[in-house]
């Protein structure tokens, strides 16, 4: 009788597994085929000739690149909803995916202070806000807090925004920075007087995104874009805050400058372009 009963425990339990990986297995079953009929949007085929360095190529997908044109943004929403509907199964286990890396995360830091110029500069972040907070303290660490930018107030009304390349002027009372809003790394460059914390008017735009100061206080050296993203134009701007009078400086440059020539190394700062302020 409790060898019956063993062996009834051991076939009931064996009963329950088959059917259990049976149940799965059909679930799984079933996903797949829901995940087949699930077809991906295809791109339209406009051939277009590229001609560089004497050699011509066909790019079928050119068109793809004009962004305001309803039928990329079309094709793009079809995209977006495909990758909705074939990682749909998928969704409860992204948010625990999601949580968890959250909370591994010290949404509460800072970063180590460095000094510089008599101030020590350092970047703090908040829990449950997802922007940096750049900061400086003169002298000592227990010094004052001077919020440099909040980045968490600037971002507001914004879908993207990103804040790099902070430059303080010599003198401690500029400050520099390249701002991004729609994710292209094409950045804007601001100023701000951290004396009165104003925000001035004048602004840089299409540049990486950082810039150097010049020991005078009234000048910085900065890099413009293309339309392929990288740094190409050298340019000479000189005035009041901020521009009042641009020029080229390949243009500008005597034929005896050491610049003039493309074919030297020292040709490389032709990405640099100058501010100057009064």
């Amino acid at each position: 009788m409790k060898l019956f009963n063993k062996f009834s425990v051991h076939s009931f339990f064996l009963c329950l597994y088959t059917l259990s990986f049976i149940v799965l297995l059909s679930n799984c079953t079933n996903q797949t085929q829901k995940m087949e009929n699930i077809m991906p949007p295809v791109a339209e085929k406009i051939a277009k000739e590229l001609t560089i360095h004497g050699d011509t190529r066909i790019d079928n997908y050119f068109w793809l690149r004009e962004k305001q044109n309803p039928k990329v943004i079309e094709y793009l929403k079809a995209e977006n909803e495909y990758l909705k509907n074939i990682m749909q199964h998928t969704e409860k286990f992204q948010k625990k995916l999601f949580k968890e890396i959250v909370g591994r995360i010290k949404q509460t830091d800072m970063s180590v202070p460095y000094k510089a110029n008599g101030y020590y500069y350092y970047t703090r972040y908040e829990e449950g806000k997802e922007y940096p907070i750049y900061c400086r303290k003169k002298g000592s660490l227990e010094a004052e807090e001077e919020i440099m930018l909040n980045v968490n107030e600037m971002a507001e009304g914004h879908a993207f925004y990103q804040v790099r390349g902070l430059r303080v002027s010599e003198d401690n009372i500029f400050l520099s920075f390249g701002v991004d809003t729609v994710s292209r790394r094409k950045y804007t460059i601001h100023f701000k007087n951290l004396k009165t914390g104003e925000i001035l008017p004048d602004q840089i735009p299409n540049t990486t995104g950082s810039a150097t100061w010049a020991n005078d206080n009234k000048t910085i050296f900065y890099s413009t874009k293309d339309s392929t993203l990288r740094p190409d134009k050298s340019n000479q701007s000189q005035g009041y805050i901020f521009l009042t009078q641009s020029r080229q400086v390949r243009k500008e440059t005597k034929k005896n400058n050491k610049f003039q020539s493309k074919n030297k190394p020292c040709d490389r700062l032709h990405a640099s372009s100058v501010y100057s302020f009064k």
